[in-house]
Formats: structure tokens, sequence, C-alpha cells
């Protein structure tokens, strides 16, 4: 099982306490979507800043916003919607989250707001864990990449079983409000991403626009206008003494932003073994996946 000190269970899946309270989980549940709401649905590590960052500037025609990629959204789950009056926002509203598909709240399943779900080759999203785990205060430490491998098969870390969460969501009852993603075709033909999404939102960026977006798109660029140094604080009280969340330091977030990092870390036998249950796992899937 995940560790019980970081996390709590929710609708089966593991969610970090420091970060998902029962109260705005709670919240979340009652939560009405708007039609034209916005959601982006990753598992962890899969790309979701990418796609913060690239809805927003295909929703705009390239107009950049001056708030980070993690301040243009409201992150579903989080305790911190409770101090928001939500329903004040403009449309359209942009929300992130890595819940399975069966785990929305019932307003999503009867109003079908839009959905960017990205995926990522499952060998990579466990390298980027593995790291990302590392300078986390919210994720347990792993003790080696082999233990973590275990865990992350079992489905015994945050937001439970890849297989699982990629698997509701491609077989959603209604995908007529999805757009279906993948990393790897992001990094490798992102202009054509970006036509994609436009179609999606019924937008048709010109010639122009697609370069534009694209070039604000790239990882280094990312890198460049959401990395702060100063943003990691220790105190997690507030002028009242409630309780805030922790505060990441997104300078040490985007670590590569490339494909196949994989093949940097894993060994030959480590490789196999993940295949091997990637292929009894996912057998029944016949979405086609462009993993590299």
């Amino acid at each position: 099982m995940a560790d019980p000190n970081y996390y709590s269970m929710y609708k089966g899946m593991y969610v970090p306490k420091l970060i998902y309270f029962p109260e705005g989980l709670k919240y979340w549940e009652e939560f009405t979507f708007r039609p034209d709401d916005v959601i982006v649905v990753t598992f962890p590590k899969s790309g979701t800043n990418w796609a913060l960052e690239l809805v927003p500037l295909v929703l705009s025609g390239g107009e950049h916003s001056k708030e980070p990629t993690w301040e243009r959204s409201f992150a579903m789950g989080h305790r911190t919607a409770l101090y928001m009056d939500l329903d004040a926002q403009p449309s359209p509203r942009m929300f992130v989250t890595h819940f399975r598909y069966d785990a929305m709240p019932e307003s999503f399943y009867r109003v079908k707001p839009k959905v960017i779900n990205v995926m990522r080759n499952p060998k990579d999203v466990l390298i980027s864990t593995f790291h990302y785990h590392k300078i986390t205060e919210f994720h347990p430490t792993p003790d080696s990449l082999t233990g973590l491998q275990h865990k992350f098969l079992e489905g015994h870390i945050a937001f439970g079983s890849w297989f699982d969460h990629v698997k509701s969501w491609l077989n959603a009852e209604d995908k007529s409000h999805v757009l279906y993603l993948t990393y790897e075709e992001m990094a490798q033909d992102l202009p054509q991403v970006v036509r994609r999404v436009g179609e999606f939102f019924e937008k048709r960026p010109d010639d122009e626009a697609v370069e534009k977006i694209a070039d604000m798109c790239c990882f280094e660029s990312m890198k460049k206008n959401n990395t702060r140094k100063n943003l990691m604080k220790k105190d997690r009280t507030n002028c009242s003494g409630t309780p805030k969340l922790p505060v990441f330091d997104h300078f040490t977030f985007y670590r590569k932003g490339i494909t196949g990092d994989w093949r940097n870390h894993l060994s030959e036998e480590q490789a196999q073994h993940f295949d091997s249950v990637y292929e009894e796992k996912m057998k029944d899937v016949d979405f086609k996946f462009n993993w590299d």
C-alpha cells in the first residue's frame, strides 16, 4: 500500500494529505461545472503544466498571460477553492485534475465540459515521478528506483494505478467532449497539436498564430516564464492561523522535457518487467499510443 503518512484514500485513489483535505474534496463533489469550462486531465507527471500553458494560448489566440501556469487554473480537490468565488470567475474557467473518470463530480457527467486528456509513456512517467518525489515534501522520498517501480506498477502511489487512470478516460461513456493527446506527439509535432486543440475549441488559429503558440510552449520558453526560485516557503500558516498548502519551488519543477528518458535509468531487466505488466494490463486497449 502507499505510505499512510503521506496519503489518504479517496474514491479508490491515494491523494496527498498535505494538499487534499476532506473539506476541499467535499466542496468539489458538490461543484457545478459550466458547459464552456475546460478541464486538463492527466496522471501526474504526464505533461500537466505543458497542457495548462498551451490551452489558454489557443483560446486567447496567442496572447500570453503574465500569471504563471499554475495560477491560471483551479485544481480540483484542493481546499483552496473554499476561499475563492469560482462562480464569479469569467468563462471559460480552466480546471486541472489527476482524478480518474469515475471519480469526477456528478455535474461533470451531466454538463459535459471540455476535457483535454494528456497521456505519457508510463516508463517516462515513472522516471519523472522518481525525480519529482525527491524534491517535494508532500510525497515520500523513494528509497530506490526499483522500489518505486514496484509501487508504480501495483498502483501504490499518488492517484493510484496509471493503468486504471488511463483506461478510465479512454473508456469514458461520452468521448465527444474529450480530446486525447499524448506527451510524445506534443514533443514531436507541437504545431500540429496546437491545430488539433484549436479545432477542438473551434478556434482554428492561422499558421502565424500556430507558430507563435508553439514557440511560446516549447520547453525552454515555459521554463523561463514559469520558474521562481523564491517560492519554497516553510511557513504554512496565514494571518488567521489557517494552514496553507505547501508551496512548491517551480525552478526545480521543469527538469528535461524530453521523451524516452527511461532508457537512461531503467536496466534491461526493469524495462522488460515493466513491459510485461504493461502488455497484460493494456491488452484490451485499442487506442494507438505512439510511445517511443
